[in-house]
């Protein structure tokens, strides 16, 4: 049966702008795949998230884990001696030499700073054994029987595989569409954590019924833009030149739930878990602040209905400066 997984109180959760207020964190609901599908759609639409346990095999999860720090490890982000399925971030490093994808501070060209740490972990994204797991059928035939889209359920070729080191910069407040805007606002993004992440681990965290303020929000932007007279097209680039570098409601979530009166929603996660979430509710991550250096791993997976119009650019391989 679904259950909310409540956070210890005694857990320190860091975000980038401070420690969360015990009154700010609520716990995650848990689902899980064999829940009769009406009651799994509900719960989705109602809480804009629907949190699966063990939707993928646990296996699958932990060899797409091994190969990518294996692939990581001449950058010397691995403890000496700890084998590469465990992710241990070696502690003598700078940690702002090894920055996460979206969250670390970048050079004059835009790139994020760290060197082969990060062309490594760009070349990830184009790996076999990364765009295998990306189709895991597990995951595939679930989305789309939950959907009911069947076979023209489709996994957009580009997709976010991010790390996020101990101590570093972690995500800050956004919701899908705004990287999505060019497209039907029916997709659905699988969060899918690589690894155990405990509870202080830098894992995803949730606004409470953070879907209907995100759907505010872009309405209420959308319709002010469109009074003063622009364009569709121009109402888009409008809205995203209002937004923080990035893309981002916010770099700080505890600011933006005292300013919303909103919770964190918020648990630990299995290999093999994973989120679905809808275009509109939004999300950030926790800094990783794991006792034994656990680096957090886990991608963003986006699919469609290719039935119906999707923003095409995300058809391609992530690189930077592709514009989205």
């Amino acid at each position: 049966m679904p259950h909310v997984t409540m956070p210890s109180p005694s857990t320190p959760l860091f975000v980038n702008d401070g420690l969360l207020n015990p009154q700010q964190v609520g716990g995650l609901r848990a689902s899980y795949p064999n829940e009769p599908l009406e009651d799994l759609k509900q719960r989705y639409q109602d809480e804009g998230y629907l949190f699966l346990k063990s939707v993928l095999p646990r296996e699958d999860v932990l060899k797409a884990r091994e190969a990518y720090f294996k692939l990581l490890e001449p950058s010397g982000v691995l403890a000496p001696g700890t084998a590469p399925v465990h992710g241990i971030f070696d502690g003598r490093n700078d940690k702002l030499d090894f920055p996460g994808i979206g969250a670390g501070s970048t050079d004059a060209n835009g790139r994020p700073r760290g060197g082969l740490f990060v062309d490594l972990a760009m070349q990830a994204h184009t790996e076999p054994w990364y765009k295998e797991f990306c189709q895991n059928p597990s995951l595939i035939s679930f989305i789309a029987k939950f959907t009911g889209w069947g076979d023209k359920t489709l996994s957009l070729r580009r997709t976010l595989l991010r790390n996020n080191t101990p101590g570093n910069k972690a995500i800050g407040v956004h919701y899908d569409q705004i990287f999505l805007r060019h497209g039907d606002d029916t997709s659905v993004t699988a969060w899918v954590p690589m690894g155990d992440i405990s509870l202080d681990g830098g894992g995803l965290i949730y606004l409470e019924n953070g879907h209907a303020l995100g759907r505010e929000i872009e309405d209420g932007f959308y319709v002010r833009a469109r009074e003063a007279g622009l364009s569709e097209d121009e109402a888009k680039n409008a809205f995203n030149k209002n937004m923080m570098s990035g893309g981002l409601l916010a770099d700080g979530p505890k600011g933006f739930a005292e300013a919303y009166g909103k919770r964190w929603l918020v648990t630990e996660f299995e290999a093999g878990d994973a989120v679905l979430h809808t275009p509109y509710t939004i999300h950030a991550s926790t800094i990783n602040k794991n006792a034994s250096n656990v680096i957090r791993l886990g991608t963003d997976l986006r699919f469609v209905d290719s039935s119906k119009p999707y923003d095409v650019r995300w058809t391609n391989d992530y690189m930077f400066g592709d514009g989205v």
